[in-house]
């Protein structure tokens, strides 16, 4: 995988050490083990050597998805007798693997532009006056910072979180509220690529605002059309029109 160019994108995150999605894998995987009950509460846990062998990773990494489950409450240490399972152990809620790379970064407008078009067209449908009064006051912020010529990433995530609220499907919120950081990286570089002299801050005005008179006049159809176009235009416009091809990332 292309890591992020920190030179680039002084902003964007920098990689953690390599082996990081390994780590993830095993800590999920311990942990669904223990929400389901494989694993009962003060059970020690297997040795670190056999769960190596059982996740087919090097030690180290078993031992900081050990860590991490640790530090989330999950298991406990005993001094010289291993990892137990914490009593009443909590599971994370929902969440996702950090943003590291570019082609992480792609992905996540990838699954927007699917979630979110159909979100818009939901809301059109189903939206409250209450809810229109909350997308329409993140309008208002975005409004002002673009006379202003500035960016708002916490406008543009309102906006779009007030419209995932309105389809009255808690599915989307929750799905948009656990991918809050990964969606504040691709705002913050998209943010930045407006700010040459092409009239982009503009431009991404007008795209929101015809989202917001599509889900105004209940018209599921043109609501859909308008967020995949921003999401689509919005990608584009931060890679350049030079997709990645992930296939192989």
């Amino acid at each position: 995988m292309k890591p992020i160019d920190s030179s680039e994108h002084p902003d964007a995150p920098r990689p953690r050490h390599a082996g990081a999605s390994l780590v993830d894998k095993v800590y999920g995987e311990l942990a669904q083990r223990i929400a389901n009950g494989d694993y009962a509460t003060d059970q020690k846990l297997p040795g670190e050597h056999e769960l190596a062998a059982v996740f087919d990773v090097s030690r180290p990494v078993l031992r900081e998805a050990l860590g991490r489950l640790r530090e989330d409450g999950l298991i406990y240490s005993r001094q010289g007798s291993g990892s137990f399972v914490q009593a009443h152990a909590k599971v994370p809620p929902l969440g996702f693997a950090r943003v590291e790379t570019i082609a992480d970064i792609q992905r996540c407008f990838e699954f927007r532009i699917s979630m979110e078009s159909d979100a818009a067209h939901f809301a059109a449908l189903r939206r409250s006056d209450d809810n229109l009064v909350q997308i329409e006051a993140a309008l208002g912020l975005l409004r002002e910072a673009t006379k202003n010529r500035k960016h708002r990433e916490d406008a543009d995530y309102a906006f779009h979180l007030a419209i995932s609220e309105a389809t009255n499907n808690h599915y989307f919120a929750t799905s948009l509220n656990a991918l809050k950081d990964h969606v504040a990286v691709g705002m913050k570089l998209h943010g930045q690529s407006l700010m040459g002299p092409q009239p982009g801050l503009e431009a991404v005005f007008e795209e929101h605002s015809r989202i917001f008179e599509a889900i105004r006049d209940r018209d599921a159809e043109a609501a859909r059309t308008a967020m995949r176009l921003h999401l689509e235009t919005s990608r584009d416009r931060l890679f350049e029109g030079r997709l990645l091809d992930l296939s192989f990332r």
